[in-house]
């Protein structure tokens, strides 16, 4: 069996508060089931009462922690639980945090790991019990044993940020955040004064191209969940911010013949009214099975 529970479904900050209570206000973090195999999909705030759950079920279970983890990339959002992860202060606790190379001369430990240094926290990543490995990766299909693989593909965002596909027993799930459709970069406006006829004509192949391949990357999975942080008329003040709408999801989805589309990475203002009415919205708009992304929900693929 393959599943996914939902531990943390916003973008950018948490929000906690009155308006948030329905779908949650903790940052990105997913823990995805391969039967008894722990994958967990980034270390947002949501890892603290991930990592609580794990101590009261899995540490009694299976008499330790040991899981994969995947860093889509390290902006704040996605990483900002890790010192509040209870399994790294245990020992016998066992992770393997793969994501992307960095854009710069950090790698990924110490992206990660500098939070906790005395400025920011009280314990340095030294004084941790757990056994710690990282991995960088590029675009990459990764054979984790047991029949169970993950596909990693580059989305587009402000810094380099992998996609994560889980294949395992003839079932899929395809995770594609932070993310937004791949556009033409050169000016297109014949009257602008940089304008270059065969550079425009370069950029549309060339964003089509791309878009096409995050197609390919998700294409006939049971399970795609995806950013739908802005609505239309706000994604017009934030092209480049590197976050889909809820309509290029759903057309994405739609054309990659995927079963359930799950809304993610909810915009830290979108209260749980608003996304009850988006989520009724678009259902009613498309034939594909649309879910908004909640805490606590899980589901099978």
């Amino acid at each position: 069996m393959l599943s996914v529970r939902f531990w943390g479904v916003r973008g950018s900050i948490p929000c906690p508060g009155p308006d948030t209570v329905i779908y949650g206000g903790n940052t990105t973090c997913l823990e995805i089931r391969a039967d008894d195999r722990l994958l967990i999909a980034d270390l947002g705030t949501g890892l603290r009462p991930l990592g609580d759950w794990l101590m009261a079920n899995d540490l009694k279970k299976y008499g330790k922690i040991k899981a994969d983890v995947f860093v889509t990339h390290t902006h704040w959002d996605h990483i900002l639980g890790f010192p509040m992860f209870t399994p790294v202060y245990v020992r016998g606790t066992e992770l393997r945090i793969t994501g992307p190379v960095s854009f710069d001369n950090n790698n990924l430990k110490s992206i990660i790991e500098t939070q906790m240094s005395y400025q920011y926290w009280p314990v340095t990543a030294g004084e941790l019990a757990a056994n710690i490995e990282y991995n960088q990766i590029k675009e990459t299909t990764l054979d984790l044993g047991g029949g169970l693989s993950v596909t990693s593909k580059f989305l587009n965002h402000t810094i380099l940020c992998l996609g994560y596909r889980f294949d395992y027993q003839g079932k899929s799930i395809a995770l594609v955040f932070d993310h937004e459709p791949f556009r033409n970069l050169f000016s297109v406006n014949p009257a602008d004064e940089d304008y270059d006829e065969d550079a425009a004509k370069e950029g549309e192949i060339a964003a089509a191209e791309e878009n096409e391949r995050i197609k390919n990357f998700m294409k006939g999975a049971d399970i795609v969940v995806h950013d739908t942080q802005y609505l239309e008329e706000e994604y017009a003040t934030h092209t480049g911010w590197g976050h889909a709408t809820f309509k290029h999801a759903i057309n994405a989805v739609n054309e990659a013949d995927v079963k359930k589309l799950i809304c993610f990475h909810h915009d830290p203002s979108r209260a749980d009214s608003q996304l009850e009415q988006l989520e009724k919205k678009y259902t009613d708009s498309t034939t594909v099975k649309i879910i908004m992304a909640k805490e606590g929900m899980t589901l099978e693929a």
